[in-house]
């Protein structure tokens, strides 16, 4: 598989996203269904901590994508829905330091929603991998 960035995007000195991700002849795909910040018993976690909730959910994220043999670097497209973007975006150096972490510059989208499925909850997030 070869994987190609296209127009990558900066906050700073640190890679944000790509506009797009070219990846030719892949191996293996993983759509990975939205993912939220829930503790072992299946509950929200972090209630009202935006932060917390990022970082346990890439955790599950994470979870997800190694049962399946990948890993998070192999995301080549996200999208974080959230309820409330401003504080997202006050926090989104946690989602920068997952990516990079992890080596991952994903064509990404982060857009406000109404609501969510569980009114708890402040972000959701879904993406593609390829192998």
């Amino acid at each position: 598989m070869r994987r190609e960035d296209i127009d990558p995007r900066f906050f700073g000195d640190r890679l944000a996203y790509n506009r797009a991700v070219l990846v030719e002849q892949p191996r293996r795909w993983l759509v990975v269904a939205g993912h939220e910040a829930r503790d072992d018993e299946g509950g929200i976690a972090a209630v009202g901590d935006v932060r917390g909730q990022l970082r346990l959910t890439f955790r599950r994220l994470e979870e997800t994508l190694e049962k399946a043999g990948f890993a998070l670097g192999d995301l080549v497209q996200i999208r974080i829905l959230t309820v409330d973007i401003e504080a997202v975006t006050a926090h989104y150096d946690a989602v920068l330091d997952e990516l990079a972490a992890a080596d991952c510059r994903p064509a990404s989208l982060l857009a406000e929603v109404r609501a969510l499925s569980d009114p708890r909850m402040l972000v959701e997030i879904e993406g593609l991998a390829v192998q």
